[in-house]
């Protein structure tokens, strides 16, 4: 990859909250000109990147400038494996009207070069370059392949557009569904993990992280369904709605998200019981419709499960990787 900066661009760090209403502007830009439905506004950038626990936006993130005005910005992060493998992951923006001139080589150069700093100062090990690409994000996804990426896993968007319809599930017996209490918080957090220790990708949870959650724009617990045995989470679906979402988009969406089952308790239909009360949630606070996102290599048959509850596939994204050499010592 040529890493030089095209003429005329200036390259410089993160501001702080001054640069985000810019920002927000550059991330929907690229997100019309790919046709990916979401919308970020300075709110949004300033309550995420007051939450981040795995990346420094003051020292992993860059702004790209042409003439004083922010053109593209991007950042890297980096978290680690249950296995060891440290994934240095990306994001970047770059508006339609700015393609064409170098400005995204320019960005990708600097992230990997950041990424490249990063691993070096970090525990030997195996390290790669991470990225996920929507679909529609047919420019990003060509730059990375043009730099050494290749695709290695798919994850599929799904969605509910029929919530009248929704399927009504029995609970399995011995199991009963409670009211979510703030005393329950850290019982349906740690089982969550648990739930998720043997699926593909599943970084441990950093201690910050759970303060992270209490405070997220996601965090709704009266509108979770959780399952209990005795005084264990057999599982739970923390269905959410994006009102800001919503309204920018014009639309009723809903998330059934979050959907883990105890591995003593799987293959015993809870895992539908729940995401069907969900629905039904979502549909008595009048929304039109739920989605949710799922690995499209899940092993334990959550693709069958969202189907045989009325989700259908509307979207395939992609996770690329390149492998970071560093130096022999």
């Amino acid at each position: 990859m040529n890493l030089s900066i095209p003429s005329g661009l200036a390259l410089r760090p993160f501001c702080g909250p001054s640069d985000f209403p810019a920002m927000a502007e550059v991330a929907n830009a690229s997100f019309d000109a790919d046709g990916v439905l979401a919308r970020r506004t300075p709110e949004d950038l300033a309550r995420d990147y007051a939450a981040f626990t795995r990346c420094d936006p003051y020292q992993d993130a860059i702004m790209v400038e042409l003439d004083g005005e922010l053109v593209a910005y991007g950042r890297c992060w980096r978290f680690t494996q249950a296995d060891g493998l440290t994934l240095h992951a990306q994001i970047g923006f770059v508006p339609g009207r700015w393609r064409g001139r170098g400005i995204g080589h320019a960005l990708q150069g600097w992230l990997e070069r950041r990424s490249h700093t990063v691993a070096a100062q970090q525990p030997r090990g195996t390290h790669v370059h991470h990225a996920y690409v929507q679909q529609g994000e047919e420019a990003r996804a060509r730059l990375l392949q043009a730099s050494g990426y290749a695709p290695m896993r798919y994850f599929f968007e799904m969605l509910n557009a029929e919530l009248h319809a929704a399927p009504d599930f029995p609970m399995p017996r011995g199991l009963e569904l409670r009211p979510v209490l703030p005393e329950h918080y850290r019982a349906i957090w740690d089982a969550h993990h648990t739930a998720f220790e043997d699926h593909w990708g599943m970084a441990p949870p950093l201690p910050r992280d759970y303060d992270t959650w209490l405070d997220s724009k996601i965090f709704q617990p009266a509108r979770w369904q959780v399952a209990w045995d005795g005084n264990e989470v057999a599982g739970q679906v923390r269905t959410y709605i994006n009102e800001d979402e919503n309204r920018h988009l014009s639309r009723r969406r809903g998330y059934t998200e979050f959907i883990s089952v105890g591995r003593q308790w799987r293959r015993r239909g809870l895992a539908r019981a729940l995401i069907a009360r969900s629905l039904r949630l979502l549909a008595s606070e009048g929304m039109a419709e739920s989605a949710l996102a799922v690995d499209g290599e899940n092993l334990t048959g959550a693709n069958r499960v969202y189907a045989d509850c009325g989700f259908q596939v509307v979207k395939r994204n992609t996770i690329y990787r390149k492998p970071l050499e560093l130096p022999k010592l």
